[in-house]
């Protein structure tokens, strides 16, 4: 017998015991005693149930908070925690110079990267000038060019001055990288969750890069 196993027996022990014993106390007549017994039983049934699985349950909760929350994340404290998606990546939506638009957190990525329209929409400035940057994707290397975002900003946490590329090779992807998440006080996974905490007030450095 497996330790959960025992934890279930001696509850079930229990359980009958004080249902036992609080019936016979109250001396009920027995068709009131069975309903009671039968709706204890149906409460404990469920509990184990529960108990039995609570892991698989945790997931499914986390999904489902993941799918209430969205893509804006919850602000606790200082920290912003960021649900895992359903394509198991982690979504987040942010203000670029007061504008809207949609990431993609990728530690696997170095530079933080913006499509044509969503550099065009922020107002950002791209230095057309000097050698193109040579960005390496899933699809291969693409030609970018340099920016720096004069303000990002995302629940509590705001990144200002930030280096970024930009390409209309990028199509609708904005991506979050590295030069972002170490400009953090931390950042780290905790189950299907991405918690960001920024640097306290008076800390907070500049955008990386």
């Amino acid at each position: 017998m497996t330790g959960d196993q025992t934890v279930q027996v001696l509850g079930a022990v229990m359980m009958l015991t004080l249902v036992g014993s609080s019936l016979l106390s109250r001396r009920l007549a027995i068709g009131e005693a069975a309903r009671m017994v039968a709706g204890w039983l149906l409460i404990f049934a469920a509990v184990l149930v529960g108990y039995s699985y609570r892991f698989e349950l945790h997931a499914v909760i986390q999904r489902v908070a993941g799918d209430l929350l969205g893509e804006r994340g919850q602000t606790v404290g200082d920290t912003l925690r960021i649900p895992m998606a359903s394509d198991g990546h982690f979504w987040v939506r942010a203000r670029v110079n007061g504008h809207e638009q949609r990431f993609l957190i990728d530690s696997g990525a170095t530079t933080t990267a913006l499509s044509a329209d969503a550099a065009d929409a922020a107002g950002l400035t791209v230095e057309r000038g000097g050698f193109p940057v040579i960005i390496n994707t899933a699809n291969g290397s693409v030609e970018a060019q340099s920016t720096r975002i004069h303000r990002l900003k995302m629940g509590p946490i705001v990144a200002e001055d930030m280096a970024a590329v930009v390409s209309p090779a990028f199509g609708d992807m904005n991506v979050l990288g590295m030069n972002f998440l170490s400009s953090l006080e931390s950042w780290r996974v905790e189950g299907r969750t991405l918690i960001l905490e920024p640097h306290k007030l008076g800390e907070k450095p500049r955008g990386s890069g």
